[in-house]
């Protein structure tokens, strides 16, 4: 590839600058990311007598493990997650995501075991430093727009990488040693953003989901193209036919347990008397296997069943970025999180060294940008798809292009 050098100087221009601004977001993201890789090693030793329980020689039955969860839970359970272990206390959740709590039964005593809220756990203030810096919706819009800066770093970091004569092992593949701490740290901060840069789009794919933008973008797509969740997944349209009596918990879950699903097994209870019991499986390691079948609550007979082929494309896409984001995928995956984001705090380091190195005292160091240089139609393009596709992005090229052109104008004015 021939590389213009005007625009390799424009390039690294804002690569510089964006760099700049995003590095202690960038620092901080990857920190806490590598942090939460490890939520269920902290997690399980400090939840152990909660969740574990002594096996006894008699139980009692789900269907009064359920009364007294709805007895006692602070907010009526809505689901049931299926045991796996003689010594597993029963799990009775409601709500979802942030606001999901977890009422723990023993099944042989009936005693209450505790109770786990999601958002008052150690590793949920990790996870929103990581997805807001702790600041609410405002710290969500920020994450995004560093994100979307990250897509344009990554972008630019490649053209400017690129060799403009030939390759060379040494400053393109392995750091220089012997030519000054600058240029060190200028080729680790350079090789390593290389060869991680498909793996950072990548995870930067699995993130973006759960952004408040792009995110509520892509499910309008989604909703428009209907390639999200089929609406009889979520027993929409669904009903129980309302004759004879209910069958118990304990029948369900014997149904859940012949249909061998693997994974974790969720319970989810009818809403009202002609709602419908749903089985489902959350798999993240083999996302094909995941299933929801409904049953009627009276007759306790199967109704529907989905498969994950039946889930819309860009729904099922989504949910693969976000479970290889997060490490899901099994032990290798795990591993190349936490090397990405170890990885991805070298690159920051070593960038800030380098810039240290080289800024001369009073000068912020910016690279200079020919005056004859004009951007060519390809570039503006490119930018306008990055625009429309990260819509803070766009806002953010706006105003820094507007303040370019004030301060443009202000000097030849006063020349």
């Amino acid at each position: 590839m021939k590389k213009n050098k005007k625009l390799n100087q424009w390039l690294w221009k804002w690569h510089f600058i964006a760099g700049l601004i995003s590095l202690p977001f960038i620092a901080v993201l990857s920190i806490t990311g590598a942090v939460y890789l490890f939520k269920t090693d902290y997690e399980a030793p400090r939840q152990r007598h909660i969740k574990e329980v002594t096996v006894q020689e008699n139980s009692i039955s789900l269907q009064q493990q359920w009364e007294i969860a709805n007895k006692n839970a602070s907010k009526k359970p809505n689901a049931m997650i299926l045991s796996t272990a003689t010594n597993q206390a029963t799990e009775f959740v409601s709500g979802r995501f942030s606001g999901k709590r977890s009422l723990y039964i023993n099944p042989y005593s009936g005693k209450i075991s505790g109770e786990i809220i999601s958002n008052q756990t150690d590793m949920y203030l990790i996870r929103k430093l990581h997805g807001e810096l702790l600041t609410g919706k405002f710290g969500t819009k920020i994450i995004e727009l560093i994100a979307s800066w990250m897509v344009v770093l990554i972008i630019t970091g490649l053209y400017v990488w690129w060799p403009v004569r030939d390759w060379k092992i040494k400053g393109y593949f392995i750091p220089r040693i012997n030519q000054g701490r600058r240029i060190f740290f200028r080729d680790i901060h350079a090789i390593t953003g290389f060869w991680t840069s498909g793996l950072l789009i990548l995870i930067l794919a699995g993130g973006f989901p759960w952004t408040d933008v792009f995110g509520k973008n892509f499910k309008e797509v989604q909703k428009i193209t209907n390639t999200g969740y089929p609406s009889s997944w979520n027993a929409h349209h669904i009903q129980s036919q309302t004759t004879g009596k209910m069958v118990t918990l304990d029948q369900i879950a014997d149904q859940a347990i012949l249909l061998d699903l693997p994974g974790t097994i969720t319970i989810q209870f009818p809403k009202g008397p002609k709602g419908v019991y749903s089985i489902s499986n959350s798999n993240p390691a083999d996302l094909n296997t995941q299933k929801k079948i409904h049953f009627d609550q009276y007759s306790g007979k199967q109704i529907l069943a989905n498969q994950w082929d039946d889930v819309g494309i860009l729904m099922r896409g989504r949910m693969w970025v976000m479970a290889f984001h997060q490490g899901e995928f099994g032990l290798w995956n795990w591993w190349l999180m936490l090397f990405t984001a170890i990885a991805l705090t070298v690159m920051s380091i070593s960038a800030l060294i380098s810039y240290i190195q080289r800024k001369r005292k009073g000068l912020w160091g910016i690279p200079k940008v020919p005056s004859t240089f004009k951007i060519g139609y390809g570039i503006i393009c490119i930018i306008g798809i990055l625009a429309i596709l990260f819509p803070l992005f766009g806002i953010s090229l706006l105003f820094i292009v507007s303040i370019e052109y004030l301060r443009n104008k202000k000097n030849v004015h006063l020349d």
